[in-house]
């Protein structure tokens, strides 16, 4: 099985396809299980990189997580780019992994063509929707159906996975509050931000007051938001939103393959 090493751990990674190479990132207690299914959709003329991002899926177990989760995922995501030899990649991420692939955009523009961030939270924790996750999460774990999900997404291990998980989202609201280091104004690459207006995970018009807070912080965004599906509109809307992002990808992002 493909591993590569981050920070003395082995993560695990599939490549399928291709062609110019995109990342699909993964969101929080899920793993790239979550998205391989989706991979046919992109790799008819790409080479698709699905991580099972540090601590995941069949990826090596840690813990504690870092507090700065997302920004420590997107600087995975680069060392993965790196590690397979492409000089560049576009990236898409959806609810977490949008957070991570936002890190890397602003960290390591040269690495990036384009980026898409899906169904996300925002540029900062807001308290409610914290403790919306913190509840819910404990409500899922009563849930046979959320059990077998976790177990298919990490094995027998899920609930410390989903722990750690939920522990670094906590230290994260506490010590830190902003999802990124640098701010939105500083971004060099073209990006595409969508979520679902029927998202559950958030409240009502959260798209809206977020999109345009982006749009108004750097000329690099564009948005969409769908009007049908629920959290995340990566596979709740797949066919659509895959051929939004092949039409964004094919105008903004890199061109060819290789190193």
């Amino acid at each position: 099985m493909p591993f590569f090493e981050y920070r003395g751990r082995q993560v695990f990674y599939t490549a399928e396809g291709s062609g110019p190479p995109v990342i699909l990132l993964h969101g929080n207690t899920a793993a790239g299980a979550m998205l391989r299914p989706l991979v046919p959709l992109y790799a008819r003329c790409r080479t698709v990189i699905v991580p099972d991002l540090p601590g995941c899926g069949l990826s090596e177990r840690y813990a504690p997580w870092p507090a700065d989760l997302w920004y420590d995922w997107g600087e995975a995501a680069e060392c993965l780019r790196a590690c397979l030899g492409f000089s560049r990649a576009d990236v898409i991420g959806t609810s977490g992994g949008a957070l991570a692939a936002l890190n890397l955009a602003l960290e390591h523009p040269d690495s990036v063509g384009a980026v898409i961030t899906d169904s996300f939270e925002g540029l900062r924790a807001d308290p409610d929707i914290t403790r919306t996750i913190f509840s819910g999460r404990e409500s899922a774990k009563r849930s046979a159906g959320f059990r077998e999900y976790m177990r298919r997404m990490h094995g027998d291990d899920w609930e410390s996975v989903v722990d750690a998980d939920t522990d670094a989202v906590a230290r994260h609201a506490a010590e830190i509050g902003a999802f990124v280091h640098r701010p939105l104004g500083e971004l060099r690459v073209p990006l595409l931000a969508t979520g679902s207006r029927e998202d559950s995970m958030f409240p009502a018009g959260h798209y809206e007051r977020l999109f345009e807070e982006m749009r108004g912080l750097s000329g690099m965004v564009r948005t969409h938001i769908f009007e049908r599906g629920d959290h995340p509109a990566m596979l709740s809307s797949a066919e659509e939103f895959a051929s939004l992002a092949e039409a964004f990808l094919a105008g903004h992002g890199i061109g060819t393959a290789g190193p």
